[in-house]
């Protein structure tokens, strides 16, 4: 099998969600509907088309193409399916480790696509798409606290995860980091951490505080990253971000988002929001970057790339 397209490469749609469950969510969630719709807007007016899944009844207040679906949050990444070979290739998801089961997000990945109007290709093993992150070349980043951990796929080993990412997507090199971002309750996604953005070529923070918390998990990251014979490019790093009780909260410039026209960084109300912003600009010139802010949608765990799921033009 071919592996799946990188996301640089054009998109015919990007799939997003709305929040909606106020248990899930709190405080935060007309906050981070709103960040929601003002993402859509802007990927919507740049030329992308979006396809936006609301619960039936809600009005979204969006121009993006409403879907009507019942799910439980808004994290399409991983509930939905990895686009490739012609097909929506889906895996077992069984709530981040059975951590958040919600009614509803089982049947996400069949409905994107039906929406993609792609045959559904079933995998027998447990995968959410934030826990890899690929160049379109075969080669993958993901993390040892993440796919081997025993409330995912508990029987198997390393090898067994390389050998069935190969069979399922294609992805013939795994190189395997250690830990994702501190408190970050998905164990450890690789797409909060270290992402592709070239062949070969990854982007991984780089902390310009002491009291940054992921000041270890990054530096092992990167260390990793250039003994595998990757090309790596320090990023800025948000630093400590908090929730309203003090607690650290994974908050990434890492979670961008590629449209055709676009690069979305999400932006936290740090002091390093606009450096973010530039640093992608210098690494997509070909594309626009903007910073939208995204301090909502982490309340609920996550940020643009973990909330969307694009459909490459050359799968369909």
């Amino acid at each position: 099998m071919a592996p799946p397209e990188p996301e640089w490469e054009p998109i015919a749609r990007l799939f997003a969600a709305l929040p909606w469950d106020v248990r899930e969510w709190g405080e935060a969630l007309d906050a981070a509907r709103a960040e929601v719709l003002a993402f859509v807007e802007t990927v919507q007016a740049a030329g992308t088309p979006v396809t936006l899944l609301a619960p039936p009844g809600d009005a979204a207040g969006s121009s993006a193409g409403i879907s009507s679906a019942r799910y439980g949050d808004i994290w399409l990444r991983d509930t939905g399916p990895v686009f490739a070979a012609g097909a929506a290739q889906a895996f077992r998801f069984n709530g981040w480790g059975g951590k958040y089961l919600m009614a509803g997000d089982e049947g996400v990945a069949r409905h994107l696509a039906i929406e993609a109007g792609l045959p559904l290709h079933m995998h027998d093993f447990v995968l959410e798409g934030g826990a890899i992150d690929h160049d379109g070349t075969g080669a993958a980043l993901t993390t040892r606290q993440c796919l081997l951990n025993p409330n995912r796929n508990p029987a198997m080993g390393e090898g067994d995860v390389e050998a069935a990412l190969a069979n399922s997507l294609g992805l013939a090199r795994l190189v395997w980091l250690d830990r994702g971002l501190v408190n970050d309750h998905t164990d450890g996604h690789v797409d909060n951490l270290a992402r592709f953005v070239a062949p070969g070529h990854v982007v991984i923070a780089c902390p310009d505080r002491k009291d940054d918390p992921n000041v270890l998990v990054y530096a092992d990251a990167a260390r990793t990253v250039t003994e595998a014979g990757l090309k790596l490019t320090r990023i800025p790093s948000p630093g400590r971000v908090d929730d309203a009780s003090g607690a650290v909260i994974p908050a990434s410039y890492a979670n961008f988002v590629l449209t055709n026209e676009l690069v979305v960084v999400p932006q936290f109300g740090t002091g390093n929001d606009a450096a973010a912003v530039d640093a992608f600009a210098a690494l997509f010139p070909e594309r626009r970057a903007v910073g939208l802010s995204a301090r909502a949608i982490l309340a609920g765990g996550g940020a643009f790339h973990c909330m969307t799921n694009q459909l490459p033009k050359g799968a369909i």
